[in-house]
């Protein structure tokens, strides 16, 4: 691992005067992915902005009913909280999904929003990526790519955003908060990632040197009946091959409102427009969910070893809707 320094940042102000005072720099929150990549070489910060010590720590209730994660609460926090539990249980599911015990202790909200990709290319200095080193190819295209991008991938990337966090944040419409030298901004998180494009390593909007403070979830009585899904190669601590987060209102059995998020299949969070529009109004049925899912994924683009992600989300998508219905019935 290449030395680096280390700033003990006291206030927002402080980690941005710190940050900007060296181009290499980089903020450390829980560290559970970035100093992993410092190790494998892939990551080379001069020094290191610890904002571990700021007042970003809380999860508070909003005065119209949403919730606001500060940037640095702690992911087993966030699980735990019972207001995250009875407004948005998707959110708490996809979160104690996400990793092991240990990692969540470590693990923040903004580090998982900023977290990179797990393609093994990524993550390898020794081979080609074009989201580490611009223009040097993406050899999963042609190479090991089961658990990579069907959706929105180009011939310059296919891997896939890791996040199960960000995927129920994706379907409850959450803004990005975020502080610059020049001020505060926010995000909705539509339009937070990028899409991959020629430009892969380009992966967020966040204005250069920007520090991610928190996540704020807008009112919506709809996520308290959501559910988090996620399928993996093992029942222990292991990073999607697919996931779904899900709410849903029914009402004399039709579909008066409906939120619909995948993970695991495209570069960022994959909100799911095509299969609301398709669902709103339509008959709570089995049927009507697999259509649905169908019309959304109409525009996937396999690669030859993963075209089962197709199949295993309209599965999933079925199921997970199915399961929130039934639960709905008096």
């Amino acid at each position: 691992m290449r030395e680096f320094g280390y700033h003990r940042a006291s206030d927002s102000a402080d980690a941005l005067t710190a940050l900007g005072a060296h181009p290499d720099s980089r903020f450390l929150g829980g560290g559970t992915n970035l100093v992993d990549l410092m190790k494998a070489g892939v990551e080379r910060p001069c020094v290191l902005v610890d904002i571990r010590r700021l007042p970003l720590d809380t999860i508070e209730v909003t005065p119209d009913g949403g919730l606001h994660i500060g940037a640095t609460v702690v992911n087993s926090d966030l699980a735990a909280h019972p207001e995250v539990r009875r407004r948005y249980p998707a959110l708490a599911q996809a979160v104690l999904a996400g990793a092991s015990g240990q990692l969540r202790n470590m693990a923040t909200v903004g580090g998982n929003l900023l977290q990179r990709t797990r393609c093994a290319y990524f993550n390898d200095v020794t081979t080609p990526c074009n989201k580490r080193v611009p223009g040097s190819g993406c050899p999963a295209i042609e190479g090991e790519h089961h658990n990579h991008a069907i959706l929105g991938a180009s011939e310059h990337c296919a891997s896939v955003h890791p996040s199960d966090m960000a995927v129920a944040l994706t379907a409850f419409d959450a803004v990005v908060s975020y502080q610059t030298g020049e001020g505060p901004g926010e995000l909705p998180i539509s339009e937070f990632y990028l899409p991959v494009g020629d430009t892969p390593h380009r992966e967020t909007v966040l204005p250069p040197g920007a520090l991610v403070t928190g996540v704020t979830l807008p009112p919506a009585p709809l996520a308290a009946h959501s559910r988090f899904r996620k399928v993996r190669e093992r029942a222990s601590y292991a990073f999607a091959i697919g996931s779904v987060a899900a709410a849903l209102d029914v009402q004399d059995r039709v579909v008066r409102d409906v939120r619909l998020a995948f993970g695991a299949v495209a570069s960022r969070p994959w909100r799911a427009g095509k299969a609301e529009r398709e669902l709103t109004g339509a008959p709570a049925a089995p049927a009507t969910f697999a259509a649905a899912a169908d019309a959304e994924l109409a525009t996937a683009h396999p690669l030859p070893r993963n075209g089962y992600k197709v199949a295993l989300m309209r599965n999933l998508v079925v199921a997970v809707l199915t399961e929130l219905t039934e639960e709905a019935r008096p």
